[in-house]
């Protein structure tokens, strides 16, 4: 069956452009995403139509600034958009997401000239992008990456694969983290790269449990020539560039995370409204509303927490702290929640005639994804009690 629209969440937004920001990004997900979502998941098609209605919309460079093609919005609303976006499909929400990161070193880190240059195009000119800092064998030590960049002149040329690429294989361009130096997070350095350079290829996508309208894959760089025009920030910076925009990117996930609960709940509790057993509602019963009250209560939970992350991060004050907090919190919420959604609706929750098996196969990727639950507890535990003793 076709997906519920997103119910109204009541937010508390900082301005009246927020307010119509939010209302543009609903009408969007009730008309044009929800109503597809289920089908082009189960036949594994990528929407790139809905990006470039995002981008036509001025949706894909909501937190970048106003010059260079950007929304000039807080993080705070930005956020929330993704929230709205991810509720109605999580392929969408987790797309700008990492669409958002991608563009975050040229923006951030980038010289004048380089934000000029390839900003606008990057944020409203219907472009896609990809983050590739994940390798076959560096995941979460994302340090020891074997992907190499050598000077030759006045270019660089890539060598090397890339895996775990959401937009692999479909995005415009591509922020890699490669070798320039020695081992370790030192010797790395970012760059901007075309997707259709010469030498970039990519693999068949994963066959995953979910998220199957999203294509991820591994990226072949096969002695891929850029200028060195494409180097973002100095030589030996890529690493701090990579953690720092992971920072803003686990609030993205967060977000994503709390409308996909919200989409389970949503649908657990009509379902619990409309299901008679022993001739009443099953939301009669006191088991149940246990169960609707705590993922309620989950869902606020999460919806404070990186809202107050983000608050911080709008402010100019530290977060990374937070973001690991809100990232693994609400991607907990999301595994219980749509877990718990499907234990409401009984068997139905377990066939694909409604949507919450889907969003449990979808929840558990979002536990693994910039940096496992365990990496955000190992960052977590360095800011309350300190670096590990060697």
């Amino acid at each position: 069956m076709p997906d519920r629209a997103p119910q109204p969440v009541d937010r508390q937004l900082p301005t009246d452009e927020a307010r119509e920001l939010i209302s543009l990004v609903r009408d969007i997900a009730r008309n044009e995403i929800a109503p597809k979502a289920a089908e082009e998941e189960d036949a594994g098609r990528f929407p790139r139509e809905v990006f470039s209605l995002l981008s036509r919309s001025g949706l894909l460079g909501l937190p970048y600034d106003a010059e260079h093609g950007g929304g000039d919005q807080p993080y705070e609303v930005y956020l929330q958009v993704l929230e709205e976006l991810a509720a109605a499909r999580l392929t969408v929400g987790l797309g700008l997401s990492v669409h958002t990161l991608a563009s975050y070193a040229l923006a951030t880190y980038g010289t004048e000239e380089q934000r000029a240059g390839h900003l606008p195009a990057m944020l409203g000119g219907d472009l896609l992008g990809a983050y590739a800092l994940s390798e076959p064998a560096s995941g979460s030590d994302a340090a020891a990456l074997r992907t190499k960049a050598v000077r030759d002149g006045n270019d660089w040329v890539l060598t090397g694969t890339k895996a775990w690429i959401t937009h692999g294989g479909v995005a415009d361009f591509y922020t890699v983290m490669a070798r320039t130096g020695g081992d370790g997070a030192r010797g790395v350095t970012a760059f901007l790269v075309p997707g259709d350079a010469e030498g970039l290829s990519a693999a068949p996508p994963e066959k995953k449990m979910g998220l199957k309208g999203s294509p991820t894959a591994q990226i072949h760089l096969d002695g891929v020539r850029i200028p060195d025009e494409r180097r973002i920030g100095e030589e030996g910076q890529g690493f701090a560039i990579a953690l720092s925009a992971l920072d803003a990117g686990r609030l993205g996930i967060a977000a994503c995370a709390i409308g996909l609960a919200q989409a389970a709940f949503d649908e657990a509790v009509a379902y619990a409204a409309d299901r008679q057993q022993f001739g009443r509602p099953i939301s009669d019963f006191q088991g149940l509303r246990f169960m609707l009250a705590d993922m309620a209560t989950q869902i606020e939970a999460g919806r404070a927490l990186y809202l107050a992350a983000a608050r911080l991060r709008d402010a100019g004050r530290p977060f990374a702290r937070q973001a690991a907090m809100a990232k693994l919190f609400c991607t907990d919420t999301a595994m219980k929640v749509t877990t718990d959604a499907v234990q409401v609706l009984g068997g139905y929750g377990y066939t694909a005639d409604f949507p919450v098996e889907r969003y449990m196969r979808e929840a558990k990727v979002l536990q693994i994804v910039e940096g496992t639950n365990q990496i955000q507890r190992m960052v977590i535990a360095r800011h309350v009690a300190g670096p590990e003793s060697r």
